[in-house]
């Protein structure tokens, strides 16, 4: 695979007055160009943080350990100037929330200016003509330009931040919930947007979502994640089709469809980080658990070709599917 970004063994922990918060636990994670890789798991379980991880933006007093490789450079030893160069450039991020984003004080036109010559010299012409065929390629009308963002709405915000996150044509797009509280009609227009892009350009895609429905229709694959652990990873199909843990196979029942005829919902709640169960993580929510799933950790262990999960009963659920 020809790697852009490359996580080995990464961690992260917040500082509390309670103690550290372990969000993120040996996360080992490679996307290849032109991929684009789903992260899914409930509130908490370490998305957002994977995402602040990989753009350098964890707050003050974050722990970090293990690599974040983007081709040969590791992004977890870098500080100051060197990382804002990398961001926008070879890295960019589209955030959750865009009203929350854009200056209020500043047109449209002025975000994007700003954005490339921070990286960039070059002419006031030449920047706003690529402001201009950045924001067009988002479908956003070239007499908008000198808006301000109160003046648009919220899926025109967004094409807006996507327009401004691949301005500087990033080799990795981050992702971070891009359809949040937008109707399924822009929600559609978006991932379009998304797809035309990676056409185009051969970026690749982190997406972060809970959105199962979006993960299935434009990702290749799908890693999801509980309690800053890796549950499970592989091939788009075969998890929706296939899963192993039972963790991923409890979210999958959980999605609403046309067939649908009652609700579920996983009991419990995600775990305090903490101070996380012992043995594997999800034991307390999990059916299918056994004594020694409180006293084991599982390793994350092939059980399909290219389809690791973290699950001591694993191969039960393999034999239980081939049987079928």
């Amino acid at each position: 695979m020809d790697s852009i970004l490359k996580a080995e063994n990464l961690s992260v922990e917040y500082f509390s007055k309670k103690g550290y918060v372990h969000a993120l636990d040996d996360i080992s994670l490679e996307i290849g160009k032109g991929e684009t890789v789903g992260i899914v798991g409930e509130t908490g379980s370490g998305k957002s943080t994977l995402a602040k991880a990989i753009l350098g933006i964890l707050p003050p007093g974050a722990r970090v350990g293990g690599k974040l490789l983007l081709r040969e450079t590791d992004l977890t030893r870098l500080r100051g100037e060197p990382l804002r160069r990398i961001r926008g450039r070879d890295i960019a991020l589209i955030f959750q929330d865009p009203m929350t984003r854009l200056n209020p004080l500043m047109t449209i036109e002025d975000h994007f200016l700003e954005t490339i010559r921070a990286h960039e010299s070059v002419s006031d012409r030449e920047a706003h003509e690529r402001t201009v065929r950045a924001l067009t390629s988002m479908r956003v009308p070239e007499s908008r330009i000198r808006n301000y963002p109160h003046e648009f709405s919220g899926g025109m915000r967004q094409r807006i931040m996507i327009g401004l996150a691949v301005v500087l044509r990033p080799s990795l797009l981050v992702a971070d919930e891009p359809t949040t509280s937008l109707d399924v009609i822009v929600e559609a227009q978006i991932l379009e947007i998304l797809e035309d892009l990676k056409k185009v350009s051969g970026m690749s895609l982190l997406l972060i979502t809970h959105n199962l429905g979006i993960v299935s229709e434009i990702c290749d694959r799908v890693l999801v994640l509980y309690a800053g652990k890796m549950a499970e990873l592989g091939p788009v199909g075969d998890i929706f089709a296939r899963p192993i843990h039972p963790y991923t196979r409890l979210l999958l029942k959980s999605v609403i469809h046309l067939e649908t005829k009652e609700l579920y919902s996983i009991d419990g709640t995600p775990p305090d980080l903490i101070d996380p169960p012992s043995g594997c993580r999800f034991h307390p929510r999990c059916p299918y658990a056994q004594t020694v799933c409180s006293e084991k950790i599982p390793p994350f262990q092939e059980f399909r070709p290219g389809q690791p999960a973290s699950c001591l009963f694993g191969k039960d659920f393999l034999d239980q599917d081939n049987a079928t």
